[in-house]
């Protein structure tokens, strides 16, 4: 292990504060910076007394208002006998991290502008607001492929299904990121978005043949490796088949995800990629971990199979115990584990002793020119757009999923904008309709403004229309104008497969929201590219 080589590069006097640190360090120590705690899941007195007594060695906050994130790290830094990774999900912006920076856009919304020049700006903004709240270490960039539209956790986190088009843009957010002094995580290896299922419930499998994903995982990583990417997220994902390549004698029931898989981690990570960065779990609370083997046991097994450290604890005391009851058994050795801390030591002198950078003062301009870019027109086989108040006396609006947004409502955004253009409208009360039939529809547009999210523990991202005759859905599209709009899942289609016009804006703020109205109104031309295939393979979406 080679601390003055790729990623870590560090001079002769920060290898030897990673020496000396270790040499220090007790048993005892060294199994607790094995450890990043979810703060939020303890009093803040206790938090303490892990970080001051158990030597725990990250920790990451669920968004807060960032005066709050700065408080409460600095506070840890006065517990911590070496300094803490201080973690966050920066996915989407700086909103990754505090309550109160910029929500950009998901990943997709950016890569549908075609231009890496889009990437390179979000990737900015969240190394600066990510640094203003402390946070040195980011569990991101998402490295998936979207290939499976049924999948309800990867979706609009991805940057598509295209392995060029993703191993370019996520190279670009590791190399921005990580100029500013802050360390990129790339998950979730070996690569979700095969399977129609969510690795928080149960694992999950990547089922491409070896080739295949040589192909297009494996060159994703293989790229961000050789660009001095310092750590790699293992998820709780199998890939029997590179497994089995490697190792014959192996069966499909043999094979474990990669977050307690030796095979993939030492032998194709570390072996046939050269990687040299930190290897964290995904977190260990998740379903997909504690189903594939006995906690007692996977607890030090993660570590003994590659991970240098393991992401949240169902109970850190137990874990901990597990961790010291590994090592006196012999599942973990003394070496393996010096090997572990060792990286995560490298990790903290690599990161931990930079300044905070100046915050982004163009993050809402640049999320402007990113919405104004992105917003795809993926299916128009009608004449609703442009809108205007000569075509249509009324505009109903029926809207589907959250219509609460950090920023306010949805809606009300969208009524203020119309209004402001002189439009009526009025809003889809399930409670106000009955069936009808269409001599009385008349001149009037039918929005659909739909906010339906992907979310840990789904088992789909569907839509699912009222019980009352399914009175939202657009029945009558041979009689009146529709246009459906998607402020999240771009795979609507599957479920609205005849409406005439369908728009993907990928991410909900109040940039995409304004950009989605001006092309409505003809103010400016469509201009995204679909990273995905929003027909979802349906031949019937495309009549």
């Amino acid at each position: 292990m080679d601390l003055c080589a790729k990623p870590f590069y560090l001079p002769r006097e920060q290898v030897r504060w990673v020496e000396e640190n270790l040499a220090q360090m007790s048993v005892r120590d060294k199994a607790g910076q094995l450890f990043c705690l979810l703060g939020t899941a303890y009093s803040f007195e206790e938090l303490k007394k892990l970080v001051r007594d158990y030597n725990i060695g990250g920790i990451l906050f669920r968004p807060a208002p960032t005066r709050d994130i700065c408080s409460w790290f600095a506070a840890l830094d006065e517990e911590a006998r070496i300094p803490l990774l201080k973690a966050a999900n920066l996915e989407e912006g700086g909103s990754g991290a505090a309550t109160d920076a910029t929500f950009f856009g998901w990943p997709m919304m950016v890569s549908a502008t075609g231009d890496v020049i889009d990437m390179r700006r979000f990737s900015e903004v969240c190394a600066r607001e990510g640094s203003q709240c402390g946070v040195n270490w980011t569990f991101s960039p998402v490295c998936d492929l979207d290939l499976n539209f049924n999948n309800p956790i990867t979706n609009v986190r991805s940057c598509g299904s295209d392995a060029a088009w993703v191993k370019e843009l996520c190279s670009v957010y590791v190399k921005t990121l990580q100029g500013f002094g802050m360390a990129a995580c790339a998950k979730h290896f070996p690569g979700d978005g095969v399977d129609y299922r969510d690795q928080h419930l149960h694992p999950t499998y990547n089922s491409l043949s070896a080739k295949e994903w040589y192909d297009s995982y494996g060159t994703i990583y293989k790229r961000l490796i050789d660009d001095g990417l310092l750590s790699i997220m293992a998820g709780h994902i199998v890939q029997p088949h590179v497994e089995m390549e490697l190792e014959p004698e192996k069966t499909f029931a043999d094979c474990l995800p990669a977050s307690l898989n030796k095979t993939l981690l030492n032998g194709v990570l570390r072996g046939e990629f050269g990687f040299n960065g930190v290897i964290t779990t995904d977190a260990t609370i998740m379903a997909g971990f504690t189903q594939a083997m006995e906690r007692k046991k996977a607890i030090p097994a993660a570590i003994a199979a590659g991970c240098d450290m393991l992401v949240f604890s169902t109970d850190i005391y137990e874990d901990y115990d597990y961790m010291l009851s590994g090592i006196e058994s012999g599942i973990l050795s003394i070496e393996r584990l010096d090997e572990a801390v060792g990286r995560i030591l490298a990790l903290k002198a690599k990161v931990c002793f930079s300044e905070r950078v100046e915050n982004a003062l163009n993050a809402l301009k640049w999320r402007d020119e990113c919405a104004d870019k992105s917003v795809t027109l993926v299916k128009n086989i009608g004449n609703a757009i442009p809108i205007s108040k000569e075509k249509y006396d009324k505009i109903k609006i029926i809207t589907l999923g959250n219509d609460n947004t950090p920023e306010g409502s949805m809606t009300g955004f969208v009524e203020k904008l119309l209004h402001e253009e002189g439009f009526v409208t009025e809003r889809f009360r399930i409670d106000n309709e009955d069936l009808h039939g269409t001599r009385n529809i008349g001149r009037t547009l039918t929005l659909y403004l739909a906010n339906l999210e992907h979310a840990s523990n789904l088992t789909a991202v569907r839509i699912f229309w009222a019980k009352k005759h399914a009175l939202d859905s657009p029945r009558y599209v041979r009689e009146e104008d529709s246009i459906f709009v998607s402020f999240a899942n771009p795979y609507h289609l599957q479920d609205v497969p005849r409406i005439k016009t369908y728009i993907n804006a990928y991410s909900c703020n109040k940039s995409t929201i304004k950009a989605v109205v001006d092309k409505l109104l003809g103010k400016s031309p469509f201009r995204g590219k679909s990273p995905v295939d929003a027909f979802c393979g349906l031949p019937d979406t495309r009549l």
